[in-house]
């Protein structure tokens, strides 16, 4: 630095207009250093990932339910950014959270239906032959990518992949709390029949509780970054709420109304203030404008259970385990006070599977030349509103679900949406831009394009190593609705 100084007095003398010049330069180059050496030295954010279990695209306020009140959620929404159009990995919950975890398709992962998934011993098409009824060791996890730079890691509720063996202690998490191998809780009212590892009292409700235990993991000191993997059971049945609750829905109820449950309107108003909670906490304890979070859902609102129905999620066709958009398309916030602009929306067609990829680009990590990932980095969208370069979606479902579905296959590539049925019923083509409902299919009116999409579609199949349905040798047209729970295989 001394010599540069010496030198620049010398111009000045001789050149004054250029040494004016050199010194706005050399003073922009220091700037900047000083400015990428704050960047290298600020800490690493925290990550709070909080993913709801059967959430309807238009269960939230800021979706556009007029039934259901989720004021703290849609904060979250006007002070971050909402997707319109993203989707969970699948239309039931073991596949998108198997996919969440690893950033890869639940048809490369061999992992496509729920845990343990739905034997219609009858009908005409059997499913793959599974091996699979946990999330194995050998995936890298979410929680195993970030303790490489140093985070902590907890898991807190629902986890539905697999038992004591493959719980999420096995799968890079240091903490955990009120796991499960079961998909759901029996009830929300302690005592809980499948939430065996958290503890309660009479009168508790599951979701407070779960809060309890988050916000616990918040007040505690933290020397890393910190990782929560937040699973909320709720809105998931048994649908039970509190009854002053159900008593204020019963009184709100109009006509109008396409959501109709007082009871899930409850559920989603506790839902709704335990995020309340935990984002008060964020601020009490000066965490906030350090942690980035992210809301979603691991598939569409439940359209067939209870009476009154459960929830609606018009205009989107059916819902959870269907195979329309109802069942795929899901709720998504993300929330990073000064990085990303508060307020914003994006149509980006995004998945469950980019999560990996993001938060691994987000903690300056390069994926490695060996890791098959199927996601891709939303960086470029949340901080610079860039456009993703993505060039379609594609899901594998080779079962049978009472939601609604078949053994099917989907594409969404631009606006159009196709549905490839394995049993031989017509393949549908919808233009969800101007047909969100699906309701016009166009697959004699556009042969090009379906067979553009087709082809895409079985090429993909092919890539990922999609397993198939085969035909199924017990086959009776009259006893095709006849259900039972698969027997777990026992696999070593």
């Amino acid at each position: 630095m001394y010599q540069r100084t010496t030198k620049l007095n010398r111009i000045k003398k001789s050149h004054p207009i250029i040494a004016g010049l050199v010194t706005i330069l050399l003073l922009s180059i220091s700037q900047i250093t000083e400015a990428q050496n704050t960047q290298a030295k600020s800490p690493a954010p925290n990550i709070l990932f909080i993913l709801t279990d059967d959430l309807g695209w238009k269960d939230l306020s800021s979706y556009g339910s007029t039934f259901y009140e989720t004021p703290n959620i849609d904060k979250l929404a006007t002070q971050g950014m909402r997707f319109t159009d993203a989707y969970a990995a699948a239309g039931v919950c073991s596949p998108t959270r198997a996919a969440i975890l690893t950033g890869k398709t639940p048809a490369r992962l061999h992992l496509t239906d729920f845990l343990s998934g739905l034997d219609y011993p009858h009908v005409a098409l059997s499913p793959p032959d599974w091996t699979r009824w946990y999330l194995p060791h050998e995936e890298v996890t979410l929680a195993e990518m970030l303790k490489k730079v140093g985070y902590e890691t907890f898991y807190f509720g629902k986890w539905h992949l697999g038992g004591k063996e493959h719980f999420p202690v096995t799968q890079g998490f240091d903490h955990s709390v009120a796991e499960t191998k079961s998909g759901w809780p029996g009830s929300y009212f302690y005592p809980w029949p499948t939430v065996k590892t958290m503890a309660g009292k009479k009168g508790d409700y599951l979701t407070d509780r779960l809060t309890d235990e988050v916000i616990k993991s918040l007040e505690r000191p933290h020397d890393n970054p910190f990782f929560i993997h937040l699973s909320f059971f709720s809105p998931h049945r048994p649908t039970q709420a509190r009854e002053e609750l159900v008593k204020k829905y019963e009184a709100k109820l109009r006509p109008e109304h396409i959501q109709r449950n007082p009871t899930n309107a409850g559920m989603l108003q506790i839902l709704d203030e335990n995020i309340g909670r935990i984002m008060k906490s964020l601020n009490d304890l000066k965490l906030a404008d350090n942690t980035l979070v992210i809301f979603a859902s691991d598939n569409g609102g439940v359209h067939y259970a209870d009476r009154p129905q459960k929830t609606n999620n018009a205009p989107l066709r059916d819902g959870k385990g269907a195979v329309y958009e109802g069942a795929y398309r899901v709720p998504l916030i993300f929330w990073w006070p000064g990085k990303i602009p508060a307020g914003t929306e994006t149509s980006e067609p995004v998945s469950s599977i980019d999560f990996f990829p993001t938060l691994q680009a987000m903690t300056g990590q390069k994926q490695p030349e060996d890791q098959e990932l199927d996601g891709i980095n939303l960086l470029p969208l949340l901080l610079k509103q860039q456009p993703l370069e993505r060039e379609a979606l594609y899901w594998h479902y080779p079962h049978y679900h009472h939601g609604g579905a078949s053994p099917h296959g989907i594409i969404r590539k631009g606006n159009y949406r196709l549905i490839e049925h394995f049993d031989g019923t017509q393949a549908e083509l919808y233009d969800i831009e101007n047909d969100i409902g699906e309701t016009v299919n166009l697959i004699f009116s556009m042969p090009e394009k379906t067979k553009e999409l087709l082809s895409d579609l079985r090429q993909w199949r092919k890539e990922v190593g999609a397993q198939m349905p085969t035909l199924n040798p017990n086959y009776d047209p009259n006893r095709i609705h006849e259900w039972k729970f698969f027997l777990e295989k026992k696999t070593k």
